[in-house]
C-alpha cells in the first residue's frame, strides 16, 4: 500500500481554502500512483472550538468534496472534520473509498478537555475497523493517543490505524514517541498525520508526521515545513512478525 500523508498548513475556519489546497495534494497523490490520502484532524478549520462556525451538516461541502475528488481520482481518502448533527457537534474522521463513498465515521473517543474540546465537542463511544483494498484498518484523532487501552481494542482486528492530529510543537516529543510505542504493543503500522503552520491560537505545529512498521521501525518522517511526505506499507510484515512474536495472544 502506497500512502501520502499530507501535513496540510491549514488556513484557520477557511473551509473553501484548504479544500482547495487540499484537491492540489490529492491530484498529486494519483500523479504518484498512491492508494491513500491521509488529512489531518480538523483539516478545513484548525483545531477550532468554535463549532458553530466549522461544522457542518452531515453530507455538507467538505465531505461532499472529498467523496467527489476520491471518485474523481480513483483514491481512498481519511480526513478530520467537524459536523453537527441534532444540534451536536463531533470531531471525526472519515474514510472514503475509490468510488467516492464514505465507509467508515469515527467520533473522538477522548475530546482534549484541557482545551475545552469536551464542552463543543461530544464525545464518541465506538471505534471502528474498515477495509481499504482490503486491508483492515482503523483511525483514531490526536489526544486518543495517549490511551493506549482504545488501541487494544481494535489491535487484533487490523493491519494499520492511522492518527490524524493537530499536535502541538511543544510536545513534539510525545507525539512521536506514543506513536512509536502503539506500533510495537500491537503490532501493526502506525501512521500518524500532523499538520503545519499556525493556528488562530497562536499555537504552532511541525509536522512530524510519522509512520512505524509493527516492530516500531520508522519508515518516514515529515518535517516541518514539508506537506507532502510518500510512504509505502509492505503489510506482509504484520503477519509476518505476529507470527514469529505472538504477544497479541497473551492479551488477558
Amino acid at each position: 500500500m502506497k500512502i501520502a500523508s499530507i501535513q496540510l498548513n491549514i488556513v484557520w475556519e477557511n473551509r473553501r481554502e484548504n479544500l482547495h489546497r487540499a484537491e492540489k495534494f490529492i491530484q498529486q497523490a494519483q500523479v504518484n500512483a498512491c492508494d491513500l490520502v491521509i488529512f489531518p484532524e480538523m483539516f478545513n478549520s484548525g483545531f477550532s472550538m468554535n463549532s458553530a462556525a466549522v461544522a457542518e451538516r452531515p453530507g455538507g461541502l467538505s465531505s461532499q468534496k472529498l467523496s467527489e475528488l476520491a471518485k474523481k481520482h480513483h483514491i481512498n481518502i481519511i480526513a478530520g472534520l467537524t459536523e453537527i448533527n441534532d444540534n451536536q457537534a463531533s470531531n471525526m474522521a472519515l474514510m472514503i473509498n475509490r468510488q467516492g463513498i464514505i465507509k467508515a465515521k469515527y467520533i473522538k473517543n477522548y475530546p482534549y478537555s484541557h482545551a475545552g474540546e469536551d464542552q463543543s465537542y461530544m464525545t464518541g463511544n465506538q471505534q471502528v475497523v474498515f477495509e481499504i483494498d482490503g486491508v483492515k484498518a482503523s483511525v483514531f484523532i490526536c489526544y486518543d493517543l495517549r490511551f493506549p487501552e482504545l488501541f487494544r481494542k481494535v489491535a487484533k482486528q487490523v493491519q494499520v490505524i492511522f492518527v490524524i492530529a493537530s499536535w502541538p510543537e511543544t510536545r513534539q516529543d510525545h507525539w512521536q514517541t506514543l506513536l512509536k510505542a502503539r506500533a510495537i504493543e500491537n503490532q501493526c503500522f502506525i501512521v500518524g498525520v500532523n499538520r503545519i503552520g499556525k493556528d488562530g491560537n497562536g499555537l504552532n505545529y511541525i509536522g512530524g508526521s510519522q509512520v512505524f512498521d509493527p516492530f516500531g521501525v520508522s519508515l518516514s518522517k515529515g518535517g516541518i515545513e514539508q506537506e507532502y511526505l510518500v510512504t509505502e506499507l509492505d503489510l506482509l510484515k504484520v503477519d509476518t512478525i505476529r507470527q514469529e512474536l505472538p504477544f497479541l495472544q497473551d492479551i488477558k
